[in-house]
């Protein structure tokens, strides 16, 4: 079997677009990749169509690890975040195809399951206004569709610093999203890497009586000694990863040892197979899993690929069904949320279990807008569009 071309469909929404990477092959068999971009759609688009001839067509999509290292290091740039994102898209497909081809799900390929379900957490369901009382009520719905967990940044603008009146505004939002989910319920702080080290401690002292289950992102990730700082003065586990996007540079947060719960994008860090990977590597150190998943339900399904293989797997984002719900009818199979158990549950589909309509794709067309985490009202996540 060999690759005889790549297709792209872009899914746009007023906050984000996602891409769609079909693999085709010379025996009839497509698989599918997916990964979201925050403004670089257009480049990701780019590079693959660079990639295309050199490196993509005429492979064999059982040999992943080749593709990924020849991706990678074939053109002796180092990759970042454009790269690592146009292999984790073809990757996946490739997966997918080699699941299809042998009649077996992904996680079967992977070592096979260690887990039936992956619990969930929650995102994007508080685009409504920014007071106590709108997300106590949007809080109650989210425990009413049966999630057991769910995420929040009630910062605001906050950059750096906080001031006094905007941390007690923030405090009120907490508890009133706490009293809201009962105390059962798991309660993500996420803090975007907005502040110093200095204020991140303080605001987590501040949240500490809610209970948070982790604080993500306190500081920019760039700086791992900002990071240590912080995990060394409080008692809240602390969550970072989204934004690295080579396996290799979580070397130096795994030497200080300053997280407790890795974020790694699956569409960002070269694919499944990387994030697996990696995960094991986080086993040795004793940490946790629970990938970034702000994409639709093809990531969603290769991110529970890895989540069932994973013994060290804890939670995965989930935003299909708050934020522009309305994207899941592109994807036949789209993985679901049980409302019984706030989980999802195995699926023993071939592939990745999943196939994407592309005349559904068709209807949500490309946007241009931009997501701005330092505007106000980011959080209702309907930016203006710029063209």
């Amino acid at each position: 079997m060999r690759i005889t071309g790549i297709s792209t469909h872009v899914v746009g929404t007023p906050w984000r677009n996602l891409t769609y990477v079909q693999v085709h092959t010379d025996e009839g068999i497509t698989g599918v990749g997916e990964t979201r971009m925050l403004g670089r759609t257009d480049a990701l688009i780019g590079y693959l169509r660079e990639a295309e001839s050199p490196h993509i067509v005429g492979t064999d999509p059982f040999a992943v690890e080749d593709l990924v290292r020849r991706m990678k290091y074939g053109d002796y740039g180092r990759a970042g975040e454009i790269v690592m994102s146009g292999i984790a898209v073809v990757e996946m497909a490739c997966w997918d195809i080699k699941g299809k081809a042998l009649g077996v799900p992904v996680w079967q390929l992977l070592g096979g399951k260690v887990t039936d379900k992956v619990k969930a957490y929650a995102n994007g369901w508080y685009t409504t206004e920014r007071t106590p009382e709108a997300y106590h009520k949007a809080a109650q719905g989210v425990v009413e569709r049966g999630y057991r967990a769910l995420k929040i940044d009630p910062f605001g603008t906050g950059h750096f610093e906080l001031d006094h009146q905007d941390t007690l505004y923030a405090v009120s939002l907490i508890e009133a999203v706490r009293d809201a989910i009962g105390p059962e319920t798991e309660l993500m702080l996420e803090m975007h890497g907005r502040f110093s080290p200095a204020t991140a401690v303080r605001l987590a002292k501040e949240m500490a009586p809610f209970r948070p289950a982790w604080l993500e992102e306190p500081v920019p990730p760039e700086n791992l000694k900002a990071l240590q700082k912080v995990a060394a003065k409080v008692d809240i586990p602390v969550a970072t990863g989204e934004r690295i996007h080579d396996r290799i540079e979580f070397r130096e947060l795994f030497d200080s040892q300053a997280a407790d719960i890795l974020q790694p994008d699956v569409g960002h860090i070269g694919g499944i197979w990387e994030t697996r990977k990696l995960a094991a590597t986080a086993e040795t150190h004793y940490m946790l899993l629970a990938p970034h998943n702000v994409g639709g339900s093809v990531l969603t399904a290769a991110s529970l690929q890895v989540g069932f293989t994973t013994p060290n797997f804890k939670i995965l984002e989930h935003f299909n069904d708050f934020a522009d719900a309305e994207i899941k009818q592109v994807v036949k199979g789209a993985p679901q949320v049980d409302p019984e158990d706030g989980c999802f549950h195995l699926s023993h589909a071939p592939g990745l279990g999943i196939e994407l309509d592309t005349d559904a794709a068709a209807e949500f067309p490309q946007a241009q807008a931009r997501f701005d985490l330092w505007a106000e009202g980011w959080e209702q996540r309907r930016p203006k569009e710029t063209r």
